[in-house]
């Protein structure tokens, strides 16, 4: 059973009993539920977390948990049916919408149903997390003098050289800020580099999470197709002459959702091509810890290889880690790292240093290098089993070039139809997958949908998922 599900039926089971106690009343020790229910001591305590969560029960350290007294009945709600008239309000010339369409981002953040096998998500399950180590970064982190105190609002120097080391070239530390994680530098980038109402060109198909910051910061994203190589040079000077734009955003590397790779002879034209333009790079590198272990040696970033600071880098410890380890890095050379500095400044003041701290005891230690190579087998064995499985039950659903990094497959049926439809039918059957529409800023050419491997227990459970997709409620299979 999935640890999800196993918290949910277990704290359902322990609210239906909690009649049967007193308000007071001290519930079975957590010993005891194991025994009793047959689950882990971690699915025991996520569960009693959760009654707690619900003012059910009071939890009192050393001594157990008690049935909590009866919650007083809430007061009436007011009335806010005036918030949609100012919400939907504009003022006169105004450029940057009020609304925010959050579908995309929402889409790979939601929590699949009980029972439902989670091809959807964007980050690493939790057996392939590096969960001892964080804890035990954390830890240390905790520990060390000047931990809780406020810390510089570029980023701890440290933390800042081993974020320049990493990206290569001639960056140091000055030029490096430390981000609360990916999503958060792009936002910071994208604000620093466009103004409202001006065009951002992006890769078609891209990552939504870049199209919901582009919207919500006014700016009109153009499409620039991406083929097997990455994203066409031609294609790219001639959106930048058409257009005007100033900033161009990649995923050099395994690109979400395709997994291509900037091809070599591409990578100087990119950047030639925007120097000419007067453009930045926004090289958002996500998967550079995310290789499979027949990946080869990686190529340099874009960042290594741009003497004119055309190249602003986004870096991130949050897809190799856990979701809550929001650890980034923008990196940039000349004046717009003052522009960058002060945005976020504006924005967020700093990253906590606490887990600036844990970041800098994480990536130190021995175990970080065996946590990459852990993941590197089994994100090319779980891709593997993935493949293998379409190939044999759903040929129109296998992708025609396997990624060498990353977490997803980037999949076209065969049968044509609609990738919203495709993904329902998916839902119904057992599986969520995600549509490939919101991955386009403009009319996608065919039906998509994205299938990740990270997110789930086991290899197991993609070969289950491509069987419950093969055998699906009549009328619903994805082919």
């Amino acid at each position: 059973m999935y640890e999800r599900s196993s918290v949910v039926d277990l704290a359902e089971s322990l609210r239906s009993e909690l009649d049967r106690y007193s308000v007071g009343g001290k519930l079975p020790s957590s010993r005891a539920l194991v025994e009793r229910y047959r689950v882990s001591p971690v699915t025991v305590s996520r569960a009693l977390a959760q009654l707690a969560a619900e003012g059910l029960v009071v939890t009192r350290p050393g001594s157990g948990v008690f049935r909590a007294r009866p919650r007083t009945a809430a007061p009436a709600a007011g009335d806010t049916s005036w918030q949609e008239v100012a919400l939907s309000a504009e003022g006169a010339g105004e450029v940057v919408p009020r609304s925010v369409d959050a579908t995309g981002v929402l889409s790979s953040l939601a929590t699949a149903p009980s029972g439902v096998i989670e091809l959807s998500g964007g980050y690493l399950h939790s057996s392939l997390q590096p969960e001892r180590a964080m804890a035990a970064a954390l830890a240390r982190a905790g520990r060390r003098p000047g931990a809780w105190g406020r810390p510089p609002v570029e980023g701890l120097p440290e933390l800042r050289d081993w974020f320049a080391r990493e990206i290569g070239g001639t960056l140091g530390a000055a030029d490096v800020l430390v981000t609360a994680g990916g999503q958060s530098a792009l936002a910071t980038a994208l604000r620093a580099l466009a103004p409202p109402g001006a065009p951002i060109l992006v890769e078609s198909p891209t990552y939504p999470g870049l199209l919901a910051i582009a919207r919500a910061s006014g700016c009109r994203p153009v499409p620039v197709p991406v083929d097997a190589e990455g994203v066409r040079p031609e294609l790219l000077a001639a959106a930048f002459e058409a257009t005007g734009a100033r900033v161009f955003v990649c995923q050099p590397l395994f690109q979400n959702p395709t997994g291509t790779v900037l091809a070599p002879g591409r990578r100087a034209e990119v950047l030639r091509t925007a120097r000419a333009a007067g453009a930045f790079v926004v090289e958002d590198d996500y998967a550079r810890y995310l290789g499979h272990e027949d990946a080869g040696p990686l190529p340099a970033t874009l960042a290594a290889e741009d003497p004119d600071g055309v190249v602003v880098h986004v870096r991130s410890l949050t897809k190799s880690t856990s979701p809550s380890l929001r650890v980034g890095a923008l990196a940039a050379r000349g004046p717009v790292v003052d522009r960058l500095r002060a945005i976020q400044v504006v924005d967020s003041f700093f990253v906590p240093r606490p887990l600036q701290e844990a970041a800098l005891e994480l990536v130190g230690a021995p175990a970080w290098p065996r946590h990459l190579r852990t993941v590197a087998a089994e994100l090319r064995h779980r891709r593997d089993v993935l493949t293998g499985a379409l190939r044999r039950e759903l040929p129109g659903l296998e992708p025609p070039h396997p990624p060498s990094g990353g977490f997803q497959l980037w999949v076209r049926s065969a049968g044509g139809g609609d990738d919203t439809a495709l993904a329902a039918a998916a839902l119904r059957a057992g599986v969520a997958v995600a549509p490939g529409r919101p991955y386009f800023c403009a009319e996608p050419p065919a039906p998509y949908v994205r299938m990740s491997f990270a997110g789930v227990a086991g290899p197991a459970d993609l070969v289950e998922a491509v069987r419950r997709l093969r055998t699906g409620p009549a009328g619903t299979k994805p082919s």
